[in-house]
């Protein structure tokens, strides 16, 4: 419990900014309040609950994202750039060029996302000896493979047609692009974590430029390989960002909480005396 509390504390700042600090009146009215549940009811659980919560509100996000969709293709207004920028991709391709990408997209996949966020997890596990950085990862992975699997499910868009895509062909709906979306969440949600602990500017902008610059790589590498039209790609962007949002909204409401004095666990008999 001491060194929950520990590892929260110094994770409440970047740089000069004070995440338990809310500027907004209904931040600091809902800040007030989760800091009195947690008094009551233990940090960590609030913290759980938070995410699970996020996690219907993401869920919800990519229904409400599907129908917008669905009313941007039948305008043909986004969708319209679809065919043209795959068109333009066509043009760039080489077999050399077609290897590297590849290899670079797979770093992104249902293989290498996994390994690459275990290994940062392992590593913050050990470092910060804390389960937030755990109880994060798990649940913004979570959060976006049940937003992918939903928005494929919601609008079963078929992929560009095979004679356009670089091999090996992948046969699920296009809409959103999983390796997108999930590369977004898992990858700034390790960013995140680790601005926590990092004291120069400097090395704060670069974790920010890689961790970007990988992210939009990876949703390029969709559209250049021919596995996924433009607007699946956009689409992945934009629910990944609002998901991470969640996931770091709630950990700041987790900070606050304990910075406002509640304990990580529940008090003794707390649950009794609800």
């Amino acid at each position: 419990m001491h060194t929950e509390r520990s590892a929260a504390a110094a994770d409440r700042h970047v740089g000069d900014v004070d995440l338990t600090h809310w500027r907004s009146r209904a931040g600091r009215r809902i800040a007030g309040a989760w800091a009195a549940l947690g008094k009551r009811y233990g940090a960590m659980p609030l913290l759980l609950l938070t995410l699970a919560v996020g996690v219907g509100i993401a869920v919800l996000a990519t229904w409400i994202a599907s129908e917008v969709y669905d009313a941007v293709r039948e305008a043909d207004d986004v969708a319209v750039l679809d065919r043209p920028v795959l068109d333009w991709a066509l043009t760039l391709r080489s077999p050399t060029g077609d290897r590297l990408v590849t290899w670079w997209t797979d770093i992104a996949g249902t293989i290498g996302m996994p390994i690459v966020a275990l290994g940062f997890l392992v590593g913050f596990t050990v470092q910060r000896r804390a389960w937030t950085p755990l109880v994060l990862l798990v649940a913004a992975s979570g959060g976006s493979l049940l937003m992918t699997i939903a928005g494929k499910d919601l609008i079963g868009r078929a992929r560009p047609p095979l004679s356009d895509a670089v091999p090996p062909y992948e046969s699920s709906p296009s809409f959103p692009s999983g390796h997108t979306l999930n590369a977004t969440v898992i990858v700034g949600t390790i960013v995140y974590l680790l601005l926590l602990r990092q004291s120069r500017v400097v090395t704060r902008v670069w974790t920010i430029v890689v961790g970007t610059l990988f992210v939009l790589s990876v949703g390029a590498s969709r559209v250049f390989l021919g596995h996924h039209w433009l607007t699946d790609v956009l689409a992945a962007w934009a629910l990944g960002l609002a998901w991470l949002a969640l996931v770091i909204t709630a950990h700041r409401l987790y900070l606050t909480a304990l910075h406002r004095g509640a304990e990580p666990e529940p008090e003794p008999g707390a649950l009794g005396r609800s």
